[in-house]
């Protein structure tokens, strides 16, 4: 039986020029797919490597300078393991230097990059941003 037969026979198959356009769609998709962009905006991307709550409070600390490992732990109230975790991250994508001396006692300090610390004006908008729409949680 040919396709024409079987088209004829069974109303719900679709026909030759409906099978064009749903193949014809489904290439406009897999093309939309392959050149759209991972992410909607540079905010977004720029969040995945700021964004969490820890980073954020360490980039902030450290804008104030130089800190040791233990001194970081107890300005930002976090647990040694995320700690080390986040600074490991933040050194990873460029924010922070990790400087280590080996006189006694060992220690390890933390600075900002320049990338790091072109974060400054960052965090003075959102401070900014916080006393203006923020001001009624200070009741």
């Amino acid at each position: 039986m040919s396709s024409q037969e079987l088209a004829e026979t069974d109303p719900a198959a679709p026909t030759d020029s409906e099978s064009e356009t749903d193949a014809a769609a489904q290439d406009e998709t897999a093309d939309a797919a392959v050149s759209a962009p991972e992410t909607p905006c540079p905010v977004v991307d720029s969040l995945e490597q700021i964004g969490s709550r820890w980073r954020l409070v360490v980039l902030h600390e450290l804008l104030n300078g130089e800190l040791r490992f233990n001194e970081l732990k107890r300005e930002t109230d976090a647990n040694a393991r995320t700690l080390s975790r986040v600074l490991d991250d933040l050194q990873e994508t460029g924010f922070v230097d990790r400087r280590l001396e080996e006189d006694s006692p060992v220690a390890t300090y933390y600075s900002l990059t320049d990338k790091g610390e072109s974060l400054a004006p960052v965090f003075e908008e959102i401070d900014a941003w916080a006393h203006e729409w923020l001001a009624e949680c200070d009741n």
